[in-house]
């Protein structure tokens, strides 16, 4: 295929601005500053940066153009993208790009008025989760204190709390398992 024109190549770059900016993961990113101070000034690059990478590569694939978005996420904001968004922003893109490839300008800018439309209507929120764990710190105080009053074990031996607490609960115990890429997985056995 040919080479965006100049005009095209504005329009494709508003295009990814618009997909991006609807992204509700690199929204959280920039109003939480997962980025640092420079969040926005990193998202506002990142359109430059996805822009480029096509400009740059003849016939991109999916995945290559998901890759490439997952790493610019991981290494400007520290964010993992694994909420299953990323191959559907990445198809957004490359759907959009063909489409100026193709001159079919008309469906680009109707598609990206949908999506200023769509950033109008909403911002996506981040709000502290409630765990369990937090709802049952006064439960785990009660039992702590039904261990210490255990003055006996089977065998009629004192036991002390700890060993009383351990008899009267589940095993939480974790397992640690290193990844290929130097994370380090926990996981709770229950």
């Amino acid at each position: 295929m040919a080479p965006l024109s100049s005009s095209t190549c504005v329009l494709f770059s508003e295009a990814v601005r618009a997909v991006l900016e609807t992204w509700p993961v690199l929204q959280i990113a920039v109003d939480n500053g997962f980025g640092g101070a420079h969040s926005q000034q990193k998202a506002e690059w990142m359109v430059h940066a996805l822009q480029q990478y096509f400009i740059d590569n003849d016939e991109l694939q999916q995945d290559e153009v998901e890759e490439f978005i997952s790493d610019l996420m991981n290494n400007e904001f520290d964010t993992l993208v694994d909420d299953g968004s990323l191959p559907q922003v990445a198809q957004k893109v490359c759907e959009m790009f063909q489409q100026c490839q193709q001159d079919r300008l008309t469906e680009v800018r109707e598609q990206i008025k949908q999506m200023i439309q769509k950033k109008s209507a909403g911002r996506a929120k981040a709000t502290p989760a409630k765990t369990p764990a937090a709802a049952d710190d006064d439960d785990d105080e009660s039992e702590d204190e039904e261990a210490m009053e255990c003055d006996g074990g089977a065998d009629g031996a004192p036991v002390n709390g700890a060993a009383a607490k351990e008899q009267h609960l589940p095993s939480r115990a974790a397992s640690h398992e290193e990844e290929d890429d130097g994370w380090t997985v926990v996981r709770r056995k229950k």
